[in-house]
Formats: C-alpha cells, sequence, structure tokens
C-alpha cells in the first residue's frame, strides 16, 4: 500500500506540473479534480469508496497545487450533483453559488471527503469553470472546465488501476477568416 501512495503522490504532482507547463497557468488558476477511489484501487467507480486513499490524494492535490501558486478544487460524485470543494476565498472571488452540504465518502467521495477536512476554509459551489482539471477513473469533470478544453497527454496513463486523463483550457478563437490572434 506504502508503494501505491507513493505512485499517487508523484503522479499527481507531475499531473499539476504538466498541466501548469502545458497550459501556460497563471498564478491562482484552479486544477479541478475528479477521483474515483474505488477505480484507483482495482474496483468499480462508485462501489468501493477507500477513504484512506481518498485522503492521500487530497493532500497529493492540495500539496502539488500550492507549490505552483494554484488552487485545488475537487469535483464530488453524482450524489452530490458534482457540486465542488474549494477554498471559501475561491469560491468568493469567482461569485460561485454556494450550497450547503458536507462531503462524505458515500456521499460526494472519499477525495472531496478529505479535501473537506484539509483545507482552511472549505466551501462547496454548485459548479465551476476551471482552467485545468485532472480526472482519475472516468468521473468525467468536464463539466467544470471553461471552454476551450485541450487535452494533454503525459507519460503515463493511470493512477493505481486508474484510467488518467489531463485538461487544460484555451480561451476562443472567435471571428473568422479576418481575426488575429496572438
Amino acid at each position: 500500500m506504502e508503494q501505491l501512495h507513493q505512485e499517487i503522490t508523484e503522479r499527481i504532482d507531475a499531473a499539476v506540473a504538466a498541466l501548469c507547463d502545458k497550459g501556460r497557468l497563471e498564478a491562482g488558476s484552479v486544477i479541478v479534480l475528479g477521483c474515483s477511489t474505488s477505480e484507483v484501487a482495482g474496483g468499480q467507480i462508485g462501489k468501493a469508496s477507500v477513504p484512506e486513499l481518498g485522503a492521500v490524494i487530497a493532500k497529493a492535490m492540495i500539496d502539488a497545487c500550492r507549490a505552483r501558486g494554484m488552487e485545488p478544487a475537487f469535483q464530488c460524485c453524482e450524489h452530490l450533483n458534482r457540486a465542488v470543494v474549494m477554498e471559501r476565498s475561491v469560491l468568493r472571488a469567482r461569485a460561485l453559488t454556494q450550497v450547503s452540504a458536507v462531503p462524505q465518502p458515500k456521499a460526494g467521495g472519499s477525495v472531496p471527503a478529505a479535501a473537506w477536512k484539509l483545507l482552511g476554509t472549505p466551501a462547496l459551489a454548485v459548479s465551476l469553470q476551471a482552467e485545468a482539471g485532472i480526472d482519475v477513473g472516468d468521473t468525467l469533470i468536464g463539466m467544470h472546465l471553461r471552454p476551450v478544453a485541450v487535452p494533454l497527454r503525459i507519460g503515463f496513463k493511470t493512477i493505481g488501476s486508474a484510467n488518467l486523463v489531463l485538461a487544460y483550457s484555451r480561451l476562443p478563437f472567435i471571428g473568422g477568416s479576418r481575426a488575429v490572434y496572438e
């Protein structure tokens, strides 16, 4: 299990670093994480939540984001309508709609439940448009990415037994053939 914890920490850090680099994220950008601990542990999404892994993953995400000046956010499962856990200061700065719930391993997910305990002043927002995202275990984070999402491939495709998908966003191009872009 210790080897899996080390892999999680290293891969989350590498994923955040790649998003910051390739997505040219500015300080204060939000990276949303959706994660199924069931899938990381080799089970089926939503069927075998692992709170211990949730704590490892949430801490790794918080540490990796803070080391680079990013803001972490954590997507809950469908039992909380995929609401997003973040620091209250981020919720307020982005004028997001706050909702009332406290994520639990079986109602929200193990990672958001752990993040709730690890963040300084956690809050739950109904939705978010993050600059980048990490999806571990096919949790479908796309609803929380701002347009236009750009998939990013890195040197590995899994965390534990779970599929890994990364995306950052770029500004939409508008205007047609006469438009000039940077």
